[in-house]
């Protein structure tokens, strides 16, 4: 195994640059096409939300690994290497596993212990899968990823220590006030229809809001998410969708506004803002660039020098210079949440009277200051003993093709032995016969049986690899017959299904 992951995510870059580099569906998928045409990738998989980039791949050289991925991630996120660079992380081998099971368990989520970064889970390998650029090591990762996530949440109080971004930002929005007190009444506008705003409206119809109006670019599909919310009993809020083209008349009926599209510019200026609450805005406003850190020294050893990479000086940096001005102070008269990758919301509508504004930038930060549950140390143990279990599972499987192979050839033998038999005794009835060939066989299967057994117990501790090559080696397996068994293994089509 082999398995390298390159990315960044809200821990080791400012929202300035996530926001930049986030890749479209369309993006993701010439990424994974062109990784697996780049010389060290077999196979590539991505997982791309609105705070995180990463890229899977098992590639048979690290460095030249790690260029090439870092390469193809600046290419297709249109953010330069040489500005990149300072912010991407490396995993190799387990510790890429252990990265990708913290993720799978919310341990690694902006909201610690969240659970939606299943789904996300599930769609990069359903990608990957459907472009066939995962395969026998990336399906068994990720399904295994999606199935430690479930164990983290069933087994543990993980969903205590934290929730969904979308009730986070209802919480920060509230401001210290209990969510259901402070959204009943309230008119709220839904901008976009897709899984993250699809989960807000639902949200916020539990918090108590009065009405929700849903607008997207696609109307069918703003819709759809209505008829769902009318149909939801109990929650008695009335909601209606409406064209993109009657956002701004919305504006000014609403209380707050929750907008996650997959836009690569802005929904709402901070002048439509404005406009919607009669107020002036001052355009001049620029804020400040985060500075670029210098690039790292390139490794020596392995890995060490890039797991790291930057992480710390990239959040301390994002903590220091905010790209959003502080909120305006006075009655809330518009609470706006901005979950979307790149933003939606302009920055400046925070610095208008009577406007309160949470993005992911100040989501990530209200983040830091949350209390950790008890139950995060019992699902790092978790992810401890799913990565070693994991481990030994793949260098199992290493051998498994070797094994076949092995008792391919002895069924070989004995096949000819038993043919040679029969024209040497052609007065051998069938039950004489059979009794031959099942003696022949069992002899045969007793053989093989310990050294096989015991090859497979060592190729599951680390270094274990080298047996199944000396196995190949004592008993001169064709190295053909190994490698199709691997591919028929390979290409099985019930094979890392979800």
């Amino acid at each position: 195994m082999s398995l390298l992951v390159v990315g960044l995510s809200h821990r080791s870059a400012p929202v300035s640059v996530l926001e930049r580099a986030s890749l479209s569906a369309d993006s993701q998928a010439k990424l994974l096409q062109d990784t697996l045409a780049a010389e060290p990738a077999v196979e590539a998989a991505v997982l791309a939300t609105c705070n995180r980039i990463e890229l899977y791949a098992d590639v048979d050289k690290f460095h030249a690994g790690v260029a090439e991925l870092s390469t193809l991630l600046a290419q297709h996120s249109g953010v330069g290497l040489d500005e990149l660079t300072p912010y991407l992380y490396v995993h190799y081998e387990d510790r890429a596993v252990h990265h990708l099971f913290s993720v799978a368990c919310g341990l690694d989520s902006m909201v610690v212990g969240e659970g939606q970064i299943l789904g996300q889970i599930k769609d990069a390998l359903a990608l990957g899968q459907e472009l066939h650029t995962a395969g026998r090591l990336l399906n068994d990762l990720f399904q295994q990823a999606l199935r430690v996530g479930k164990r983290a949440h069933s087994e543990t109080g993980i969903d205590r220590a934290g929730q969904s971004l979308v009730t986070f930002g209802l919480e920060q929005l509230a401001d210290g006030r209990d969510t259901g007190a402070w959204a009943k009444g309230k008119r709220a506008l839904v901008i976009g229809a897709g899984s993250m705003s699809s989960l807000a409206a639902a949200t916020l119809a539990r918090t108590g809001v009065a009405e929700i109006v849903v607008a997207n670019r696609t109307r069918a599909r703003a819709d759809r998410l209505v008829e769902i919310l009318n149909q939801a009993g109990g929650t008695g809020v009335a909601a209606h969708a409406v064209e993109m083209d009657a956002v701004s008349d919305e504006l000014t009926r609403a209380d707050v506004v929750v907008s996650c599209t997959g836009a690569t510019g802005l929904v709402l200026s901070a002048e439509a803002v404005a406009g919607a609450l009669g107020l002036d805005f001052d355009p001049a406003y620029e804020a400040p660039a985060a500075p670029v850190p210098a690039r790292p020294t390139e490794p020596d050893e392995q890995h060490a020098a890039w797991v790291e990479n930057g992480s710390a000086t990239a959040i301390a940096q994002a903590q220091a210079v905010r790209r959003i001005p502080a909120q305006s102070t006075g009655p809330v008269r518009l609470a706006l949440l901005d979950l979307a990758m790149p933003r939606d919301i302009d920055g400046g509508a925070a610095r208008l009277d009577g406007v309160r504004l949470v993005d992911i930038e100040s989501l990530a930060e209200a983040s830091a200051d949350a209390p950790m549950a008890a139950d995060v140390d019992q699902v790092r143990t978790i992810v401890a003993d799913e990565v070693a279990a994991f481990g030994a599972a793949q260098r199992a499987a290493h051998v498994a093709p070797t094994v076949v192979a092995l008792r391919t050839m002895a069924a070989g033998v004995v096949a000819g032995e038993i043919a040679r038999l029969d024209g040497r005794l052609p007065d051998l009835d069938e039950k004489q016969r059979a009794e031959i060939s099942q003696t022949v066989r069992r002899v045969v299967d007793k053989l093989l049986h310990a050294p096989t057994v015991r090859v497979k117990q060592l190729a599951s501790e680390p270094g274990g690899a080298g047996y199944a090559d000396a196995l190949r080696e004592l008993f001169d397996l064709d190295p053909q017959t190994v490698a199709a068994v691997s591919r028929a293994d390979l290409n099985d089509p019930n094979r890392g299904r979800s």
